[in-house]
């Protein structure tokens, strides 16, 4: 691992273990997948990271794993199992050899964050208090710095070379999986580890490839792309039609890239999302298609393709503001008509001006 990117993984979490003391959380125990990548570096199967609140971190690994984590992430502290029942039993360990009464997990719906990992948690450590510490690490990760955003736009261009293959590949009577599969093998070849594409040919609002639904001639083909480069993600979403559109469709499209042009020239640091969403809704309303419209305008991108400040899922979210280093995805929410799901998305790095990394 090079010295710089040493610095800065360390520094995030000096920065998060002052958070945990000053909130009163004896230790951290982080399953999840992006903030495990966060903080050590590297991406990892079935992800355990310990933090305390002052001291060193410790990586718990399945036994001969040492020596490939050692060469991928800064922390050299680790432990080793050889039956996963052990792996609980190193965390409880932990908690009592240290004292500990009040520990963070990070509520998610994240790969290994799961509700049955929590209850055993509980049934080990009856005594202890858990807190939700999502909150605390989406804080980081909310404001990326140049080296998680020179990764975004490094994504960012895989994702358009996968965009021109969607649109060279949609075509009446292919299936979704069959445009998804060439999608995806642009994308991997092009270094993405982990890309998302996802296809619609009916209005679907999240649209895993189906192979049994076609593209067919008078509708919108929709395709969704995460590319990520050095774990951290670009999104974009572009609507193709496909043959002769009827009136609605046409006025979806239309209404779509005014909606988008406006939501680029709106957000800004400083400017409330709920204000740029209430004026995207009322453009739609003058347009005869408020029915349609799915609300939640932009959510984040970095080592999730969806991330913090999350306003298509999270309400309160909606009255966030934007801040300067954040990356945005929008115009997220589609606009759901018969012929298909509407949408057009560009990930934005938030600077004085909007900053485009998947210009197509």
């Amino acid at each position: 691992m090079g010295i710089m990117n040493r610095e800065i993984l360390e520094n995030r979490l000096r920065r998060y273990q002052e958070l945990l003391d000053k909130n009163g959380i004896d230790g951290s125990v982080i399953r999840t997948l992006s903030s495990f990548i966060y903080f050590t570096g590297t991406k990892w199967l079935r992800p355990s990271l310990l933090v305390p609140s002052r001291g060193e971190p410790l990586v718990i690994l399945a036994k001969g794993e040492e020596e490939l984590f050692r060469r991928k992430s800064w922390i050299e502290n680790t432990v080793c199992f050889r039956r996963t029942e052990e792996l609980m039993g190193i965390v409880t360990s932990w908690i009592r050899q240290n004292s500990y009464n009040r520990i963070g997990l990070e509520f998610s719906v994240e790969r290994d964050s799961y509700i049955l990992f929590y209850e055993m948690f509980k049934r080990l450590n009856p005594n202890v208090e858990v807190v939700d510490v999502r909150g605390l690490s989406m804080e980081l990760r909310m404001i990326k710095d140049e080296w998680e955003l020179d990764n975004i736009r490094k994504a960012g261009r895989i994702a358009v070379k996968g965009m021109k293959v969607a649109e060279e590949e949609i075509k009446p009577g292919k299936s979704e999986l069959e445009i998804a599969s060439e999608v995806l093998r642009e994308l991997m070849s092009s270094g993405s580890e982990d890309p998302k594409v996802y296809v619609s040919a009916t209005p679907r609002a999240h649209a895993e490839p189906f192979r049994d639904v076609e593209i067919r001639e008078g509708s919108i083909a929709t395709v969704v792309i995460g590319a990520d480069w050095d774990h951290y993600y670009a999104n974009m979403a572009r609507s193709f039609p496909v043959g002769e559109m009827s009136e609605r469709a046409r006025n979806a499209l239309r209404s779509m890239e005014d909606a988008y042009t406006l939501a680029a020239e709106r957000t800004k640091p400083g400017v409330k999302f709920i204000h740029v969403e209430k004026e995207i809704e009322e453009l739609y309303r003058s347009m005869n298609l408020g029915e349609y419209y799915i609300t939640g305008y932009t959510h984040g991108v970095g080592l999730l393709i969806e991330e913090d400040p999350i306003t298509t899922i999270v309400v309160p979210h909606r009255v966030m503001e934007v801040r300067e280093g954040m990356a945005l995805a929008m115009i997220h929410a589609p606009i759901m008509i018969p012929e298909g799901s509407v949408k057009k998305e560009n990930t934005f790095i938030v600077r004085g001006n909007l900053e485009n990394v998947t210009q197509y």
